[in-house]
Parts: structure tokens; C-alpha cells; sequence
């Protein structure tokens, strides 16, 4: 029986993608038609999942034009939605693409205020009797507004509803949530690993060092360290396994982070090892690296490295 999964994104964001030819200060720029896709760090995990045939529900609050148009957009591509009408607006990201030299140009908006009351309705649809899950990912940046204690409150409810609770925030929230007991799984980048134990991690062994004392202290049970172009790496009470990232045409890093997530959360609820879903998660985050913008990956690229990093990654 497949186990169900549930995606939590508190600050959702309207993407918004062109191309021109060329970015001139101070000039009137011609852009290609712009294309509109729903985006947000849990939105992408569940796109990501249903790409890879897979179905989750996704939790967030909408509000105003630009959240009629994102709700519009989810409910187009099959996904699944439980959603908290919000005061503020969902926000709107940009993203430009020069052609004549493939360079990238982000333009990420803040994440609007969530209320007290709009976070009291997350936490009430968690909670339900109604909503039973599997899996919990919360995966983006955390707004203005949500209490500090709100991951303390959200993993006690995973706890109670006996699920796995599996994290990709950063800064504030993420060290918060070591703090507390609960977190099945946290994905951060060396950055993000060098910011919770307060040190530099300039090699290889620092880094596997640093995660493995994360692991022992029983802050998170499964730590996943993204390593950008080289990989990933896995710190677990089994211990650490490196998973090297295949060589590929890169065009966007846009959600790449959010693809090995969903690929890893998918893979665990087929009933795949740590091993195996680490793997897969390497093979959709590169294969999101392939394609412009943010379009996230395409399922037969996945199969096709995935087939490279099963022969090449060995434990």
C-alpha cells in the first residue's frame, strides 16, 4: 500500500518566467511571453511527486489575484489541495533568462505575513482526524508572523499521528527545529550545515564530522547534505554514504533542491531504503538542473541517471 504524503509551504510564490536578449541598464527591454507556474519549496515537492506518477496534498495559504491564479494552476496540473484563505496576497517571484549568454536573473519577492489565525488553521488541518498521512514535508522560507514555537507544534503532531516529519527550511527556523525532537529528515547545504554547528566545514571529512554529531546528539534522524554539482551525501545511525551527481548540460538550479526532496520522500514511500532514495533523489535533482527556468525535471531524464548513479554510488 502506498503511504500517503502531505507537503506544507507557508510562504507560496507565483513564478514568473521570460527571456530577452540581452539585460541593458536602463533600456526597454522586449521579453518573450512569460509563463506562470506555481512554485514555493512544498509546492515543487509536490509537483515533483506527481511527476514521478506519485500523489501528495498540498497545504498553504492563498490570497488575493495571485492566488485565485496559483490555486488555478495546482488544481491544472492534478495536485491535490487543502488551502488557507490568507489577508496578504501570494507573492510573485521573477526570473529573466538572457539568450545570448543563458545567464539567469532572480528576483525573489518576501513572503507575505501569515496571521495568528491563519497559522492556527494550518496546525488545525494537520491535526484533524480527517487528514491522516505518512509523510509530513515542510520544505521553503518561513514569513513573518509564524510563532517560534510552530515546528515544535507541528512535529508534535506528526508524532502523535505516528508519521515522519521531513524538513528543508533554513536559517532561524532550521536551528529552531534542531532543537527540538521529531525531525525524521532535514536536507541542508554545507552553508546551512557550517551555520548549526558554528564552524567552517572546508573538507570532506569536517562536513561528514559535523553531520554524524547532529545524528548522534538524536537532534534529526536522517541528515541529507546537498553538495550543489558533486552530489549528496546521507548521515545516518547507519552512517555516511556519498551519492555522486552525474555530469549534465545545466541550464537551471531553480528547484533543484526541491526535486531531490521529492524524490528521496517518494522513493521512502515505496518502501526504498535510505540508500536507494538518496539516489533517486541525486537522479531528480540533477535532472531539474537540465531544463530552463522553472520547470523542474522530466521523469524520463530521472530514469535515465538514475540507471548512471545506481552502477556508480556504492555503499
Amino acid at each position: 500500500m502506498k503511504n500517503k504524503i502531505f507537503t506544507l509551504t507557508l510562504s507560496p510564490a507565483l513564478d514568473k518566467s521570460t527571456a530577452v536578449e540581452r539585460v541593458i541598464p536602463e533600456s526597454k527591454l522586449r521579453c518573450e511571453n512569460p509563463k506562470f507556474e506555481p512554485g514555493g519549496g512544498g509546492i515543487n515537492v509536490s509537483r515533483g511527486i506527481h511527476k514521478l506518477g506519485g500523489s501528495s496534498v498540498a497545504i498553504y495559504p492563498y490570497g488575493g489575484h495571485t492566488g485565485e491564479l496559483f490555486k488555478q494552476l495546482l488544481t491544472k496540473e492534478g495536485i491535490e489541495q487543502l488551502t488557507i484563505p490568507a489577508q496578504n496576497w501570494v507573492r510573485e517571484n521573477f526570473i529573466v533568462v538572457e539568450t545570448t549568454t543563458n545567464r539567469q536573473f532572480r528576483f525573489g519577492m518576501p513572503g507575505p505575513e501569515l496571521f495568528p489565525n491563519e497559522c492556527q488553521q494550518i496546525l488545525d488541518i494537520l491535526s484533524s482526524n480527517e487528514h491522516e498521512f505518512d509523510y509530513l514535508v515542510i520544505s521553503g522560507s518561513t514569513p513573518k508572523g509564524v510563532p517560534d514555537d510552530f515546528y515544535a507544534q507541528v512535529s508534535s503532531i506528526v508524532k502523535q499521528k505516528k508519521a515522519k516529519l521531513i524538513l528543508d527550511t533554513s536559517g532561524t527556523a532550521l536551528k529552531e527545529a534542531f532543537n527540538k525532537s521529531g525531525v525524521y529528515l532535514c536536507k541542508p547545504n554545507i552553508n546551512e550545515l557550517s551555520e548549526i554547528v558554528g564552524e567552517q566545514l572546508n573538507t570532506i571529512p569536517q562536513q561528514e564530522k559535523a553531520a554524524m554529531s547532529i545524528i548522534e546528539k538524536g537532534q534529526v534522524e536522517v541528515l541529507v547534505v546537498s553538495l550543489g554539482a558533486f552530489g549528496a551525501f546521507m548521515a545516518s545511525k547507519e552512517g555516511v554514504y556519498h551519492v555522486p551527481a552525474p555530469s549534465v548540460n545545466k541550464k537551471s538550479t531553480v528547484g533543484a533542491g526541491d526535486s531531490m526532496v521529492a524524490g528521496i520522500t517518494w522513493s521512502l514511500s515505496q518502501g526504498k531504503s535510505l540508500f536507494q532514495s538518496l539516489k533517486y533523489g541525486v537522479a531528480c535533482g540533477t535532472a531539474a538542473t537540465m531544463n530552463s527556468g522553472t520547470e523542474l525535471f522530466k521523469k524520463p531524464d530521472v530514469d535515465s541517471l538514475y540507471t548512471w548513479i545506481d552502477e556508480h554510488a556504492k555503499q
